[in-house]
């Protein structure tokens, strides 16, 4: 495989490696008549390029959840990734994850704590308006062309969790050992195939023998 070239990758049998993704602008406090408020955000937005701490670009492909909703994956919400301030959780029914094609979508329910309550008064001051999730990879492919940096379009995953949190992008980006060690991982071409010459040699050899 030659640069320019794809990698494809699942995951192996190992100590899970979680990765961390956030999307700008995407919670918002949505409240209707006679019932309680609720925090709706996107986690994940599909086929949106970004650069990955100047390692890798990176995409999640439609379908990249399917599997963890069907599943369904044990996903809890927590503010900033806490697990001190859990808003919600898919096996409780107070979270609900729907995937569209804009990306991932949640819905959470959230409790009557003091943090919940906050939150929810912070979102709709517009002073929290990202969203993340923890993830781990399952199917990924890697492109490497030249003169750009690596490529890798995420295909399937594992969800941990989503979360509406404080700070952008880059801070609240995490990656996988795993990752930066495919980022540098271009194949080494395949051996050509010489049957062609082979078989030519041999009838070279009959027909001298001849």
């Amino acid at each position: 495989m030659q640069v320019g070239q794809k990698l494809q990758c699942q995951r192996e049998a190992r100590m899970p490696e979680r990765e961390k993704r956030t999307v700008a602008g995407k919670v918002e406090a949505r409240a209707s008549d006679g019932q309680p408020t609720k925090l709706v955000g996107y986690a994940a937005v599909f086929n949106q390029e970004t650069v990955i701490a100047d390692f890798f670009r990176e995409t999640i492909l439609p379908g990249a959840f399917r599997e963890a909703i069907a599943r369904p994956d044990d996903v809890r919400a927590a503010f900033n990734h806490s697990a001190s301030l859990v808003l919600g959780r898919t096996t409780a029914g107070t979270l609900k994850l729907h995937e569209d094609e804009t990306g991932l979508q949640y819905e959470i329910d959230p409790p009557a704590t003091s943090y919940a309550k906050d939150l929810l008064i912070s979102v709709e001051r517009g002073d929290i308006t990202q969203s993340s999730f923890s993830f781990e990879v399952v199917g990924e492919t890697w492109t490497y062309p030249k003169g750009a940096l690596p490529l890798r379009e995420i295909s399937n995953v594992i969800l941990w969790d989503v979360a509406p949190v404080t700070y952008p992008a880059y801070e609240g980006t995490s990656v996988s050992a795993r990752a930066l060690a495919l980022k540098d991982q271009i194949p080494a071409p395949p051996e050509p195939d010489r049957t062609a010459e082979h078989l030519a040699a041999m009838l070279d050899l009959d027909e001298a023998d001849g």
